[in-house]
């Protein structure tokens, strides 16, 4: 009987829609490559892919946990989180679920390159050490005015998060 080591990084995946039929969206599976390609160059990486039930089902944590294992991740190194309904919701979750299993490897966030400065501040104000994990790049095709749409959406929601964030760990409640 093999013994499972304990992580040296854990790699949360922030989720992104899942389609009406239920397959990955464009965004969610260049999330997940990114972190198995990241993944593959550690000893002992923990798969943390976060995310609820959208406007269409299954949650984006079990789509994403079937990719990875399809891209060859072996299942006991998966923990879905499956309440995270927003950026900071799913911070917060990876956060208590790191903790209660008292897991202190440092985490790599996994998501699109726009989104990237966010979720790494959020991971380090709640307390853990956070690193980008290197996206996985859309192709220089993906329309412009798209690229920068997301880029500015960051604008308000990186210091208004932040905000929450620090409020929530200010007064306790983190």
């Amino acid at each position: 009987m093999s013994v499972t080591p304990a992580p040296d990084a854990v790699i949360v995946i922030f989720g992104a829609a899942v389609r009406p039929d239920g397959r990955p969206s464009t965004a969610l599976r260049r999330r997940v490559f990114a972190a198995a390609r990241f993944g593959a160059t550690l000893r002992a990486p923990l798969y943390l892919p976060t995310g609820a039930t959208g406007r269409h089902g299954p949650p984006e944590a079990a789509v994403m946990a079937g990719l990875l294992v399809r891209l060859g991740v072996p299942p006991e190194r998966i923990i879905q989180e499956r309440t995270g309904i927003d950026t900071l919701s799913s911070v917060r979750a990876a956060r208590a679920l790191l903790h209660a299993r008292d897991i202190t490897a440092p985490v790599y966030a996994a998501t699109s390159a726009y989104h990237l400065p966010r979720c790494v501040l959020l991971l380090r104000l709640a307390g853990l050490r956070a690193h980008p994990c290197p996206p996985h790049r859309a192709p220089a095709a993906q329309r412009l005015r798209q690229r920068w749409y997301w880029r500015l959406r960051e604008l308000p929601a990186m210091p208004y998060d932040a905000a929450l964030l620090l409020a929530l760990r200010l007064t306790g409640r983190l």
